[in-house]
């Protein structure tokens, strides 16, 4: 079995070698990170994006952690490996992990290590291929194994995954709680450093998958946390915020005058959201007291960045100085985007909206470096299961499973070839549950990204967005009779993907919703210039 490149055909494999003949992959994965926080990581922007690339069309087909990351390490989508949510009956104990990236890059001779968040679940559910209980369960495939874990049923077991002061780690099958006090990001830092001088004294090469919990939400709760507020409605929403550490608090203040997703100029989230699903019907604009509980959010996500790109950085520093760097790819990216005001959302991920399916994504590597002064851009697609699908291609090993995603090698090293297979979007719990055609499984949200268009399809409607003329999604086309052609095109690509397999989901896209390189390019670069104009990016 080959993995696919770009336009379907298959990548070439090398055959197996010592370090040298393969790079060393090193992955670095957020958690509910937003594209313009990156803003916020000075070595992310230095080290990788001004001496690598910058995808500026990355998204996370299932905008969820738990199904996010299942796919991530299987390279198919949510409805394939059916890891559907976070929440019960689904999460950790639905999971297949018996063939993983892990497995794949160990059978073609990788040292494979992960370190941090792996699913929602992981320590409390039992393994669905040992059966044993996950907290000292060991996934096939990784030689080095250092997980953050819940479970409040152990007694010796305190703190959690997601706690930022108190997180126990699965380490090879052992329990080890000797962090309670220390900043979690800097412990999974400490890990990261460590497990790349081990690796580095090997002839072997080695792929390490990073996980930071940073900028999710997380305990414990902090003086300046805003808390809850009510809505003009009475309606009271808790503002979450991640952990970050003291010397970082008050950082971006003054840089920081609004919420990442609501205008600059004081003006409206969405004058109109009658367009919108009932999830987003439901939110009044804010109050300014809302705003404000907003801002502090942004500024507090953004300390958490800043303080997990420290880290990153001295991953980086310790690559570099065990002479591991010059034959590393090295990328950076989060499991899903987030909503900070948007459409009236004020905290949030899941809907297939623009903040929450799109994700950073940035790589630096052999044949992808610049010269520090200016970074290069992408504008091809790239997503979660494409990001798997490239690492199995730099790696010269069998996907470990039918691939639903094309390694982006080729665009990586040669340049953008243009956005011809659509993007699936797909979700549960975003509305109503009734049987509705072509839902035929749980599935309460299946959508279509291509260039210029985003269709999003509900079991009781819809929403439709030419994002030439509407970036930031405001005035839906579902009923417009402008757009019926292109709506009953977009239908047609939706029934052919929405229950894809393998090559079917790199199908080409009709020639009316295709867009060559040059045309992607210049549609990607108004896109962002409009954004930028309204948010302040």
């Amino acid at each position: 079995m080959e993995v696919p490149a770009e336009g379907g055909q298959p990548a070439r494999i090398e055959p197996r070698g010592a370090k040298g003949a393969r790079p060393n992959i090193v992955v670095v994965m957020a958690d509910d990170m937003r594209v313009n926080d990156v803003r916020f990581a000075p070595n992310l922007r230095r080290l990788v994006a001004r001496r690598g690339l910058t995808f500026r069309n990355s998204f996370s087909p299932y905008p969820l952690c738990c199904p996010a990351r299942a796919s991530f390490f299987t390279g198919v989508y949510a409805h394939r490996h059916r890891v559907l949510s976070h929440k019960l009956p689904w999460g950790y104990q639905t999971f297949d992990d018996s063939r993983t990236l892990a497995t794949s890059l160990a059978e073609v001779g990788y040292q494979t290590g992960f370190i941090g968040k792996y699913l929602n679940g992981y320590g409390t559910h039992d393994s669905l291929v040992s059966g044993e209980p996950s907290w000292q369960y060991v996934p096939q495939g990784w030689s080095d194994w250092r997980a953050a874990f819940t479970n409040r049923a152990l007694p010796e077991v305190h703190g959690g995954t997601h706690h930022y002061r108190d997180t126990p780690y699965n380490v090879n099958g052992t329990v080890d709680n000797a962090y309670r006090g220390r900043y979690q990001p800097a412990v999974v830092g400490d890990f990261s450093r460590a497990m790349a001088r081990r690796f580095s004294r090997s002839r072997r090469p080695f792929f390490m998958s990073v996980n930071y919990v940073t900028p999710h939400h997380g305990s414990p709760r902090e003086l300046d946390d805003p808390g809850y507020v009510p809505d003009r409605n009475g309606r009271r929403t808790d503002y979450v915020t991640p952990g970050r550490p003291r010397w970082v608090r008050g950082r971006f203040d003054r840089l920081i005058t609004h919420a990442a997703g609501l205008p600059r100029n004081g003006g409206p989230a969405e004058r109109n959201v009658s367009d919108k699903p009932a999830l987003l019907r439901k939110f009044p604009e804010p109050t300014a007291r809302e705003r404000r509980a907003m801002r502090e959010v942004t500024r507090q996500r953004a300390e958490a960045v800043f303080a997990m790109d420290v880290q990153i950085g001295g991953l980086i520093d310790t690559l570099r100085r065990t002479g591991e760097w010059r034959r590393t790819v090295f990328m950076f990216t989060s499991d899903n985007g987030y909503f900070l005001g948007e459409h009236r959302r004020r905290q949030g991920k899941l809907l297939g909206h623009e903040p929450s399916l799109r994700v950073p994504f940035l790589v630096t590597g052999p044949g992808m470096r610049g010269d520090g002064r200016a970074g290069r851009m992408r504008s091809d697609p790239i997503t979660t299961i494409d990001v798997s699908a490239t690492i199995i291609d730099l790696a010269g090993a069998a996907p470990p499973l039918v691939p639903d995603g094309a390694s982006k090698v080729r665009v990586m090293r040669r340049g953008d070839r243009g956005w011809r297979t659509p993007v699936l979007y797909e979700a549960l719990h975003t509305g109503p549950s009734d049987p509705a055609p072509g839902f035929d499984d749980e599935r309460t949200a299946i959508g279509v990204r291509t260039a210029r268009y985003s269709m999003l399809v509900y079991r009781d409607g819809g929403e439709l967005y030419d994002l030439v003329k509407d970036p930031l999604q405001n005035h839906s086309r579902w009923d417009d009779p402008a757009y019926r052609e292109v709506k009953q095109t977009l239908r047609q690509v939706w029934r052919d993907l929405k229950d894809c397999a393998g090559q079917e989901c790199r199908a080409a896209l009709p020639r009316s919703l295709a867009a060559g390189a040059g045309a992607n390019r210049r549609m990607t670069a108004a896109y962002w210039r409009r954004l930028d104009r309204v948010y302040g990016w």
